[in-house]
């Protein structure tokens, strides 16, 4: 069974209170029910995992790395503009990274239209709301789990 990690980065858990114009009114519980379903429904497995400490997030990376993921989804909120910890973490993973922003970075403020992670993930998916989630889980899967 293939094997996949999910990971929400800083301000996740407040999804549902925080900015609903751009994040809608979906919780963090309900995002991660939805990934559940559709990993039971395609037959992989998946983790899922939010922290508000980069050194966490680092330290989660790290165990895909160890622990052999066959894929990685990731949402580092803020981090993804300026976490070069993150970034060089995500650089030792053997498989497949897809990137996930419900909002549309690059119609948001400035300092949001870059990414210190575009460039090394498999592919990028941005704007969809919470179908992102699950569009990076059937992208990975349809894929064939290929980097």
């Amino acid at each position: 069974m293939k094997k996949v990690m999910m990971l929400h980065g800083v301000n996740h858990n407040m999804f549902g209170k925080r900015d609903p114009k751009q994040y809608g009114t979906i919780t963090l519980e309900e995002i991660n029910q939805n990934l559940y379903d559709l990993a039971e429904e395609l037959g992989v497995e998946i983790d899922v995992y939010q922290t508000n400490k980069e050194g966490e997030m680092v330290d989660l990376i790290h165990k895909a790395v160890l622990e052999k993921y066959d894929g990685v989804l990731i949402n580092a909120g803020a981090w993804t503009h300026y976490s070069y910890a993150i970034r060089d973490a995500l650089l030792m993973l053997e498989c497949s990274l897809i990137e996930l922003h419900m909002s549309n970075i690059h119609k948001r403020d400035e300092f949001r239209h870059y990414s210190v992670i575009s460039d090394i993930a498999t592919g990028v998916i941005v704007g969809l709301g919470a179908d992102v989630y699950t569009l990076g889980l059937r992208a990975l899967y349809n894929r064939g789990f290929k980097k």
